[in-house]
């Protein structure tokens, strides 16, 4: 999945998208992480192209993913211009559930398995999480 519209809900690949993480934060990419259990890996990375505002915690559970309502997007047009935003709430371990948005120039969906510890034995081209160190 790629570019989804401006004012849409995202829609994931199936799967069990229960734990989520953010795995990289940086000039012109943010990154999550997503899988039932992040303990070991992850099998499913949105990635955000140029973001321009993130509101989310680091780490949160269950999100559902909806349109952004009329008041964020005008909010967000009248700070950053008409944006691709992406919205949802989630579980942040708070009383109740917490408004999340991403205003970014892209979202790529990355579907498979990324390891978060090192494996002698894994296959060649195997993907690693960003701070896992693959040599020695």
């Amino acid at each position: 999945m790629t570019d989804p519209p401006g004012h849409a809900a995202v829609e994931l690949p199936e799967g069990s998208w229960w734990d989520w993480d953010v795995i990289a934060w940086q000039p012109g990419e943010f990154r999550l992480a997503a899988g039932h259990d992040l303990t070991y890996h992850h099998g499913l990375e949105p990635v955000f192209t140029d973001p321009l505002l993130v509101t989310c915690p680091a780490f949160f559970h269950d999100p559902v993913f909806r349109a952004p309502s009329a008041d964020e997007a005008l909010a967000v047009a009248r700070q950053l211009g008409e944006r691709p935003l992406v919205a949802f709430e989630a579980d942040a371990g708070g009383p109740g559930p917490v408004s999340c948005l991403v205003a970014a120039e892209r979202l790529d969906i990355v579907q498979g398995t990324v390891l978060h510890y090192r494996r002698a034995d894994a296959a060649p081209g195997r993907r690693y999480a960003p701070w896992v160190r693959r040599e020695g």
